[in-house]
């Protein structure tokens, strides 16, 4: 397949630039690959399409604060730095964007915060927008990444055209993170976690339903547009991810019994489908994966997958169609225009099954 063939149009209005008010409110889409069905159902209805002994596994990874506002030294420029992923914890050297970019050079500082101590020396230009940052503070490690988490602010994607909101209703901190989000290191939320509500996983409990857990912390590769027509030439960045023998152990006895397996989200999907042993069934791991999933492709653990609706031409959607079928995720893509559900990250959700 090529990349032409992941192309649509979006109205303006559809693109969510806040969440449903309740988590587990958002609208339903389920797809239904075998018999190429399309229905539409509230997020917690999910409850009725699974059966004592099925199986959900979530992405618990945690949104870190990663936005930072600095000052150019000299000019006082403001620049906006997006923390990505962190190199040498004793030498606090970090791989960020920056923007605007063409401001900053090789041996500029940066100062964040009005007397806050923390200032950054850029060492390297890594791509036409990133750079290589040492963080220069006065304190411990643990001070140091306190003050990060103090200056820093809640990522929201750059298509959120709004100011990050905290207020006694609403709070994005809050809803830009799942409700089970326990090890810190992601730039961007595992979005179809975030319509899971504690009620919801208390119903989901009480029917029997196993909820395991594996960890992939997501960065800004994941979003890094596909530029190649021909998709087998697409280099995705590695995302460092960990399954845990426990949750091996429950998967595998899940696809023994033959149970429903469902994979909340591309990432969980993602990680799945990185640590499959050749006998195709999973298997514990910790490190890095940089597998890029598109049509065709054949799953190997999950037979059910909840996601949301994502961007054009983006490897989300990619292996989302790879997992329904692409004529049919096309006709539920313009379904859902018709419709008027929401996409993307605070957007409405997809069960496919």
């Amino acid at each position: 397949m090529k990349l032409s063939h992941f192309s649509y149009e979006l109205p303006e209005e559809l693109l969510a630039q806040y969440p449903s008010i309740h988590r587990d409110e958002a609208k339903l889409m389920v797809v239904n690959r075998e018999k190429e069905t399309i229905e539409h159902r509230v997020f917690k209805d999910l409850v009725e399409y699974f059966d004592d002994g099925d199986l959900m596994v979530f992405n618990n990874t945690k949104v870190f604060p990663a936005r930072l506002f600095g000052n150019k030294e000299k000019t006082g420029a403001r620049i906006e730095v997006f923390l990505l992923r962190e190199l040498n914890p004793e030498s606090r050297l970090w791989d960020v964007l920056v923007d605007p970019a063409r401001k900053i050079r090789i041996g500029n500082k940066l100062f964040f915060g009005e007397d806050s101590g923390l200032v950054a020396e850029v060492i390297d230009n890594t791509t036409s927008r990133g750079r290589t940052l040492r963080f220069l503070y006065d304190g411990s490690y643990e001070e140091f990444r306190k003050k990060l988490g103090e200056l820093g602010q809640t990522p929201l994607p750059k298509y959120i055209k709004r100011d990050i909101e905290e207020t006694s209703e609403f709070s994005d901190e809050e809803r830009y993170q799942t409700i089970f989000a326990k090890h810190e290191g992601a730039v961007a939320a595992p979005t179809a976690g975030l319509h899971f509500s504690k009620h919801l996983i208390k119903r989901l409990e009480i029917k029997g339903i196993d909820l395991e857990e594996i960890t992939l912390h997501i960065g800004l590769g994941t979003f890094n547009p596909v530029e190649v027509e021909d998709l087998s030439k697409h280099k995705m960045d590695s995302e460092e991810y960990t399954v845990l023998k426990k949750t091996v152990d429950v998967v595998n006895n899940a696809l023994d019994n033959k149970r429903r397996i469902c994979a909340v989200g591309t990432t969980v999907m993602r990680a799945m489908e990185s640590s499959v042993s050749t006998s195709h069934r999973l298997k514990p791991f910790d490190g890095w994966t940089n597998k890029f999933i598109f049509p065709p492709y054949k799953f190997k653990i999950a037979n059910c997958m909840i996601t949301n609706f994502h961007t054009p031409k983006s490897t989300l959607m990619m292996m989302t169609s790879a997992f329904a079928g692409h004529d049919l995720l096309k006709k539920a893509y313009k379904e859902a225009i018709k419709k008027g559900y929401n996409f993307y990250s605070y957007g409405d959700a997809m069960l496919i099954i």
